[in-house]
């Protein structure tokens, strides 16, 4: 059962956390619409996309910000109730420092579990409208996704490969399937000037074909003009948008990296560090609630500035380093799952060695 003081406590975690994403989120909002709003009058935005727009803003970017903001307003309570004395005056109660930790472990379990939900289910639908807004509108003519060189591992035994790929016209340029038999050999090979996927029809149109076949110690040579056929791959699969992990919900995302793993896909860390970042950041919440407990629970002579300057310093360490490995994980052959690890151990780390040296 929760003591009167746990109640106290609790609800003034919860109350400042939603009261900061309140205030922050529409500050965020106007700061962007203001850094946005030529390119939206230049484009004729409609009004009704717009406002879809920032709501899905409102999703992704409160949910990416939620561990700052909620160690930002553990720091805020925390160092009021410092001030005021009131932490004195529970633990000369009798009540041990574990015990005061409770209803802010409990505030952070609700709070992790809305940041799971919120990761896993809530967010990914948001992140397709507000990815596709930002390239069509915002992002006018950058790319948002490789179109040159693509390779892609269909199965065991197809590979295809083109030059460069149009996403607006669905069609890609010098296409080449190559499949391979049990032995590892090359059965036939298909070459195409471009490959059109033709909706109406729904078949992929192949301009100058050509189908080499190998058996029996011959070549078979097929030659087209133009040909319409059905391959087992969907055109946007030939190179899909660099957000697609992000709009995948948790079910959706570890089925589309076993795909693309079996596709021996190239970016396939950064498919996996979505994941993980997902798990990770409710394990956060945790973390950072110790560290602002423990650090703002003592009255200082600079008050709350003193507490609120450390907590911004000490969130913007920890936005660097979870980057840092998380560029690595991306750029290079870093293990996803150790970008992810090494900064909550880090901060772990500092956690309790605050926790256990926070005066009592």
């Amino acid at each position: 059962m929760l003591s009167i003081i746990d109640k106290y406590i609790l609800k003034r975690y919860l109350a400042t956390f939603f009261v900061m994403l309140l205030l922050f989120i529409p500050i965020g909002i106007m700061a962007n619409l203001a850094e946005q709003i030529g390119k939206m009058i230049d484009n004729e935005v409609p009004l009704a996309e717009i406002v879809m727009y920032y709501w899905n803003f409102t999703l992704v970017i409160g949910n990416l910000l939620f561990p700052i903001f909620l160690f930002l307003s553990v720091i805020f309570f925390t160092s009021k109730l410092a001030n005021n004395t009131e932490i004195v005056a529970i633990l000369s109660s009798g009540v041990s420092y574990g015990r005061f930790l409770r209803p802010y472990l409990i505030g952070a379990s609700i709070i992790a579990i809305i940041m799971f939900f919120m990761n896993m289910f809530i967010v990914p639908p948001a992140s397709v409208g507000y990815n596709e807004f930002k390239f069509k509108y915002l992002k006018k003519g950058k790319q948002d996704r490789v179109t040159t060189n693509i390779f892609n591992q269909l199965n065991e035994s197809d590979y295809i490969y083109v030059s460069s790929f149009d996403p607006a016209r669905q069609i890609g340029y010098n296409f080449t399937m190559e499949r391979f038999n049990e032995q590892n050999t090359l059965d036939f090979k298909i070459s195409a000037a471009n490959i059109r996927w033709i909706e109406k029809d729904t078949v992929y149109r192949l301009t100058s074909y050509e189908k080499r076949k190998l058996g029996n110690g011959k070549e078979i040579v097929e030659t087209k003009r133009r040909l319409d056929t059905i391959f087992d791959f969907k055109i946007d699969d030939l190179t899909p948008v660099s957000y697609i992990a992000e709009t995948k919900n948790m079910f959706e995302l570890e089925k589309f990296i076993e795909v693309q793993r079996k596709k021996g896909a190239s970016n396939i860390n950064s498919y996996v560090l979505v994941k993980y970042k997902r798990w990770a950041l409710p394990i956060a919440a945790f973390i950072l609630t110790i560290i602002a407990v423990a650090v703002s629970s003592v009255k200082r002579r600079g008050g709350m500035g003193v507490n609120l300057a450390f907590g911004i310093g000490v969130a913007f360490i920890y936005i660097f380093f979870d980057k840092v490995f998380g560029t690595l994980a991306e750029q290079s052959g870093f293990s996803p799952l150790w970008a992810v690890i090494i900064p909550n151990v880090m901060f772990g780390a500092i956690a309790f060695y605050l926790l256990q040296n926070a005066k009592r």
